[in-house]
């Protein structure tokens, strides 16, 4: 009977219970390069998928093969484009070629901007906190709405006539 607890701090000590372990450790994301020394993320915005490395160079953008002010003509799509640069303070200092599939241009800016934050915080993981308070490494979710049966469109009913 003298094994018994008395109270539930040694109880820990009698069962041989592991030493507690703090849960709110910081996770720390190590840094990902391939050997030819780029970083590689996926973006995703509305059905568009850009594939995009990043490696250091003169700041020089090529999306599908061609220079980004002349596949994304409008400037709204390019500074879209150069905001995870801005952030962070490395304008000209990367290099990035990406290949965008679906969607238009709209969707497609945005999942290189996408694929870009996520390959720049995988090159320089003390970037991270930066681009996620920007909010530029959460995918956003928003996808167009299948079209019912029995609608026009998604939610949008044939014209009512009452004659």
């Amino acid at each position: 009977m003298s094994d018994t607890a008395q109270g539930l701090e040694s109880l820990g000590q009698i069962t041989g219970a592991p030493p507690r372990v703090e849960q709110n450790v910081a996770v720390l994301h190590e840094r990902k390069v391939d050997k030819l020394g780029r970083s590689y993320a996926t973006g995703k915005r509305k059905n568009a998928i850009a594939r995009v490395w990043v490696k250091p160079g003169k700041g020089k953008i090529m999306v599908n093969g061609k220079e980004s002010d002349r596949y994304f003509a409008r400037p709204v799509l390019r500074m879209m484009i150069n905001q995870p640069f801005k952030i962070t303070n490395r304008e000209g200092e990367f290099d990035v070629f990406c290949t965008v599939t679906g969607s238009g241009l709209s969707g497609q800016a945005g999942a290189v901007r996408h694929g870009i934050s996520k390959a720049l915080s995988d090159y320089e993981p003390p970037l991270r906190p930066a681009l996620k308070h920007a909010g530029f490494l959460t995918r956003d979710s928003r996808v167009v709405e299948r079209k019912k049966y029995g609608k026009k469109k998604a939610r949008r009913s044939f014209q009512f006539s009452k004659r």
